[in-house]
């Protein structure tokens, strides 16, 4: 078990494979093809498995090009047989030439209704522009729900205010998944960029009655970014963070207090990044991580860790180009990927993987 001694001392964790078994099969499918529907591409998946089994499966459609910048709305795709088949496409959010997107759901235990925290900015200003301060526009925050399992969703609710500071510009929700812990408490992993130093820096917002109100928790270490979170078995929480050291490792921190302050950095040296987004759940007392595992956006690589981070099984998903990824669990023995993958290019199409929690450990 990754304990919060060892966390800060900085063990980091080692690969180990598989122990020899039956492979058993992965089923994939497509959900979404750039060039398809009206959207030159599409990109940043989020996967959620709702309290009723119903996977929803969310991304950004960019209308004109592949850019972060420009016309992208927020859409949705419901599967209610475990990612067989997928319905129709929602839109979720469309803020006409804007940009609206970084999907980052997670479902309320004691009401049922999904949240979808998500970032705006207006579709003329670059991310760049807005870090040199060379606009006044920043990114600003909103939020998004469902009380019927997916089907409808609010208008987005901005709540900027209780969750960026005056001096954030750049800011990001997960993309990916937030938490809810068994205390309660919901946690968004989320990045930003201080004005002046232009620092990045990874850190959670967090609520405490259902997504009513929203706070601003601790950060991690300067030089982290795109982040996803989970509650680990001593209901400390662990910080997997997308890192700019070059050290081409994923950071980790830890907190002991719900994500108010964080240990210092950490880098695994088992999970290989080419400095890319992730992703990290946690279930049945296992960590399961999804990335490009190599020093370019390629091998798409799921792993598992049953002492919580310090060893890890893996599997490749896709040897080709791949980038951005989402996991759920599907059902009570079953995984869910949601990725960017292709052949020529990892934007090609987000594709849907699903596979038994066994295979994944090599049992």
């Amino acid at each position: 078990m990754w304990t919060r001694r060892q966390a800060v001392s900085g063990l980091v964790g080692v690969v180990c494979a598989g122990r020899a078994a039956a492979a058993e099969p992965v089923t994939t499918g497509e959900v979404f093809r750039s060039g398809e529907g009206g959207y030159h591409t599409y990109r940043i998946p989020a996967l959620l498995e709702t309290k009723k089994g119903t996977l929803l499966a969310f991304c950004e459609g960019r209308r004109g090009s592949r850019s972060d910048t420009g016309d992208i709305d927020l859409l949705l795709k419901r599967s209610t047989n475990g990612g067989k088949t997928w319905g129709a496409v929602q839109v979720i959010s469309d803020m006409g030439p804007n940009t609206i997107g970084n999907p980052c759901p997670v479902q309320d235990r004691k009401t049922g209704r999904i949240l979808l925290p998500l970032t705006f900015n207006l579709g003329n200003v670059t991310e760049k522009q807005m870090i040199d301060r060379a606009v006044e526009a920043r990114r600003t925050v909103f939020l998004c729900h469902s009380d019927d399992d997916g089907k409808r969703w609010s208008a987005p609710r901005e709540i900027t205010d209780s969750t960026r500071r005056a001096d954030w510009t750049w800011y990001a929700t997960g993309p990916g998944n937030g938490i809810q812990t068994k205390k309660g408490r919901i946690v968004i992993p989320c990045d930003h960029v201080e004005e002046g130093t232009k620092e990045k820096y990874s850190h959670v917002i967090y609520s405490d009655d259902g997504g009513g109100t929203w706070k601003i928790g601790g950060r991690a270490g300067a030089g982290t970014n795109e982040c996803a979170v989970v509650e680990l078995g001593d209901g400390s929480l662990m910080l997997n963070m997308r890192s700019y050291h070059g050290k081409n490792r994923r950071a980790v921190a830890v907190s002991v207090d719900g994500g108010l302050t964080w240990s210092d950095t950490r880098w695994d040296e088992a999970l290989v990044e080419p400095v890319c987004q992730a992703s990290l759940v946690a279930a049945g007392g296992v960590l399961y991580f999804s990335n490009p595992a190599s020093v370019k956006r390629e091998r798409m690589t799921v792993r598992a860790s049953r002492d919580e981070g310090v060893t890890w099984a893996e599997r490749v998903l896709h040897a080709g180009p791949a980038a951005y990824s989402s996991l759920a669990t599907v059902g009570k023995r079953d995984l869910g990927c949601l990725y960017e993958c292709g052949e020529q290019g990892p934007y090609e199409r987000i594709v849907f993987a699903r596979f038994a929690r066994t295979w994944l450990r090599g049992e």
